[in-house]
């Protein structure tokens, strides 16, 4: 536990001043590597680790307790501060959410983000929760965190542009509540443009995430933090990365029958030292 809190602590703190970038690895493999490249904390990821089970995201196929014991081996696997993606707080009530975050803390988790969709399929923006019910969730989460003995960081994410429903005007409406309800970090992935990134930022009065994604990907990290943004993640785009090298590869060889690709690749020695390092 203690090293637990002051993990906590860092974290927390990396978010009063400058803009850092937090990668997400998908096991605990990738969390190894990551963990020697001067990164300062790292995060988990529920699309890396659906298609690492042969899931599609989003589609409710990976539960509270395999995501937690992803995470748990994440945390394990590094010395940096792990933050997690939860998505909707795995369960229908507040209380639930609450649970989710109890047990993220067992893990080793100093941080997790809660989104405001449903993770139910239907027409677009229709897994957006209402307003208010999105509220009571992240309200709950935070007072779980807030039970912990150490400052456990709860970023609240509303989705509606991630789930097409693109209107700013909702998202920084959502935002604005999740942080009056207490959330310590603000998210709202699949912004469209740098214009939406500055007018959320310039909206809110605590630290924002923003997803390296679309019109964020032309921008660098020192400009980034110019618009006020204070943490960046990849999401999905390090296992993305991952399966368009295997999918080149298979390209490869039921097309030519060459292995062109094999020649590129790490060694493996090189591969078992990078992975077998402390």
């Amino acid at each position: 536990m203690t090293d637990q809190r002051s993990k906590a602590v860092r974290f927390a703190e990396l978010h009063r001043t400058g803009t850092f970038v937090v990668p997400n690895p998908w096991d605990a493999g990738t969390a190894r590597i990551l963990s020697g490249y001067g990164f300062s904390a790292l995060a988990t990821t529920s699309a890396g680790l659906a298609f690492s089970m042969g899931h599609a995201d989003g589609a409710q196929l990976v539960g509270r307790d395999e995501t937690l014991a992803n995470a748990r081996s994440v945390v394990e696997a590094t010395h940096l501060p792990v933050t997690a993606d939860l998505e909707s707080g795995y369960g229908s009530s507040p209380e639930d959410v609450a649970e989710t975050i109890r047990r993220a803390v067992e893990v080793g988790l100093v941080g997790a983000s809660i989104e405001d969709s449903t993770g139910e399929a239907g027409e677009p923006g229709e897994e957006i929760r209402d307003v208010a019910e999105a509220v009571d969730r992240i309200a709950a989460a935070v007072e779980a965190a807030r039970a912990q003995p150490f400052p456990f960081t709860l970023t609240a994410r509303a989705d509606n542009f991630f789930h097409g429903r693109p209107d700013l005007h909702d998202t920084i409406r959502r935002l604005q509540a999740f942080a009056e309800a207490g959330a310590d970090v603000l998210y709202a992935p699949a912004l469209p443009s740098i214009e939406a990134v500055k007018a959320v930022c310039s909206s809110l009065d605590k630290p924002v995430n923003v997803l390296a994604a679309g019109p964020v990907l032309e921008r660098s990290v020192a400009e980034l933090g110019a618009l006020g943004v204070r943490r960046i993640s990849l999401g999905s785009a390090l296992p993305r990365a991952a399966l368009t090298a295997v999918l080149d590869a298979a390209a490869e060889l039921a097309g030519p029958g060459t292995f062109g690709f094999a020649k590129s690749a790490l060694g493996y020695a090189e591969s078992n030292a990078l992975l077998g390092r402390p």
